[in-house]
């Protein structure tokens, strides 16, 4: 049996999804990770630039987002940037893209997965995350309306303890604004490194646009889902970062693995420590849901063109997801999130990311007016932005991340010399 889409189609996934839970998944992907995990290292690399390199990482998603945006709107399908690089720039940048994004992303579900084993059972973090993996694989392969109402509540508890954090840090005696201040600490390098960390954390809009053939009208429903859910999570990442800082300063939000927990201690509510930690464990589970739906999308339009195992491109009859991709992804993730580190996960999968959308902006570089492009500053903005981002990395995120995409496309290259024969 084959699944049919909406339009008649056979072998499509099928548009459920509208602008709520579009916005919802890109919410649930973005709070997660930022909050609980790249706050920290962030901190270490800007100092008292902390917020100055949120500031700079923002401007760089915005300008990736609004090119991500038009392109979707324009290529309705899932793939993301996989396809947009292909049919914009030919059909090499376009499998550079899908594979950078794959290979980084599948670095993000191992950091979340392992977040979540640090924050509900220290000490046994590689055993939490791999049944984390092998739980939420099951949640997406039963269908992504079903993540999507999952997303939801996950959303609503992370919102609900971040405002309990920056009350408890605002209000208490303890807070300083002078905390919050730019001091002679905060170097051009370090805000600029501390942007392409924090870059982690603003990269779940993708999410939006990977599932754009699941999508209802997406030629209205991606371009404002995607802005809106990026900006409520800089609204959010402003409030919490600036309340953090102004308990425990940026040195003690730069010693810390766990500043928010170590935030409300500061601002005397002890008592929240336990509600954090189960915030920081759900934050993170809706992050890996989003993330593997979102890996296991562009594993599939990859798979559709053959530069992946065909098989991999299967849709399943009942549910209408693509279950052979979904069972992959969640297979490879559990492996890396037995045997890897979360900070060093957080820096290869930036530098991924940030290739990834280079490639977007470079795309929608060639919209035209007529195809929705509205200025070519944005593309150029956001162009040049992933590129610095990515080459201000710490280098053990640069080079390793350099050689899998260099990797990537000598395969590719390979691989066309040699008559372009598919994978099967």
């Amino acid at each position: 049996m084959r699944s049919v889409d909406v339009a008649g189609g056979t072998g499509g996934l099928r548009r459920r999804l509208g602008v709520f839970d579009a916005v919802v998944i890109g919410l649930g992907s973005m709070i997660g990770a930022g909050i609980f995990v790249a706050l920290g290292p962030a901190a270490e690399a800007a100092g008292s630039g902390l917020l100055l390199a949120l500031a700079v990482a923002a401007v760089v998603a915005y300008c990736n987002a609004t090119s991500s945006a038009r392109l979707a709107a324009r290529y309705p399908r899932s793939g993301g940037t996989y396809v947009y690089g292909r049919e914009r720039l030919g059909d090499f940048w376009g499998y550079v893209a899908g594979w950078a994004f794959v290979v980084g992303k599948t670095a993000s579900c191992a950091a979340m997965a392992l977040t979540v084993g640090a924050y509900l059972w220290p000490g046994q973090e590689h055993a939490v995350a791999v049944v984390a993996v092998a739980a939420l694989t099951a949640v997406n392969y039963a269908g992504v309306q079903k993540s999507a109402r999952l997303t939801r509540i996950v959303v609503a508890v992370v919102l609900t303890v971040l405002a309990a954090v920056v009350l408890a840090a605002l209000t208490s005696s303890g807070a300083d604004a002078s905390r919050v201040r730019i001091g002679s600490d905060a170097g051009a390098g370090g805000v600029i490194q501390s942007a392409g960390l924090l870059f982690f954390a603003f990269a779940g809009y993708a999410r939006i646009a990977t599932l754009g053939e699941e999508v209802r009208d997406p030629a209205r429903t991606i371009p404002r889902a995607i802005p809106m859910a990026l900006g409520i999570t800089l609204a959010v990442y402003a409030l919490v970062a600036g309340a953090a800082l102004a308990v425990l300063g940026p040195g003690g939000m730069a010693d810390t693995t766990a500043p928010l927990v170590d935030a409300v201690r500061a601002a005397g509510a002890g008592w929240l420590v336990p509600v954090v930690r189960v915030g920081g464990a759900v934050a993170a589970l809706g992050s890996l849901l989003a993330l593997i739906l979102g890996v296991s999308r562009t594993t599939l339009a990859m798979a559709r063109d053959r530069h992946l195992p065909h098989v991999l491109a299967a849709v399943h009859p009942r549910f209408g997801v693509p279950h052979h991709a979904e069972l992959a992804v969640g297979a490879v993730v559990a492996v890396l999130a037995a045997t890897t580190d979360v900070r060093g996960a957080i820096g290869f999968s930036s530098f991924g990311v940030l290739v990834y959308y280079a490639i977007a902006n470079a795309s929608a570089w060639t919209l035209t007016p007529e195809e929705g492009r509205s200025n070519r500053l944005v593309p150029a903005v956001g162009l040049t932005g992933c590129a610095v981002l990515a080459c201000a990395l710490p280098p053990g995120a640069v080079i390793p991340g350099a050689a899998v995409v260099v990797l990537g496309a000598a395969v590719f290259a390979i691989r066309r010399a040699a008559g372009g024969r598919s994978l099967r």
